[in-house]
């Protein structure tokens, strides 16, 4: 469970593998599946400590993850994506 104590400006979150306070939320954009049936969300909130280096999605994102998934054709926009390979 993701404890949080709220500060004047933002959140100080404490880090469920460590226990460790400070860590953060930060946005990442995820693909799942391929070819026709790729599907990219952007700005999923993941938790990243930088005590113990662990990053982790909370159950709550899983659950929205999830239902994004199931959901695609309501929530996705099509758009023309640029693939390039890490060399």
């Amino acid at each position: 469970m993701l404890t949080t104590t709220k500060t004047k400006k933002e959140k100080a979150l404490t880090c469920d593998a460590c226990g460790e306070s400070g860590a953060q939320i930060r946005y990442v954009t995820r693909s799942y599946g391929k070819g026709a049936n790729l599907l990219i969300i952007e700005n999923v909130p993941v938790v990243v400590c930088p005590h113990c280096g662990e990053s982790y999605l909370t159950a709550e994102t899983l659950h929205e993850l999830a239902r994004i998934k199931l959901h695609r054709r309501s929530f996705a926009k099509p758009r023309p994506v640029a693939v390039a390979s890490f060399a």
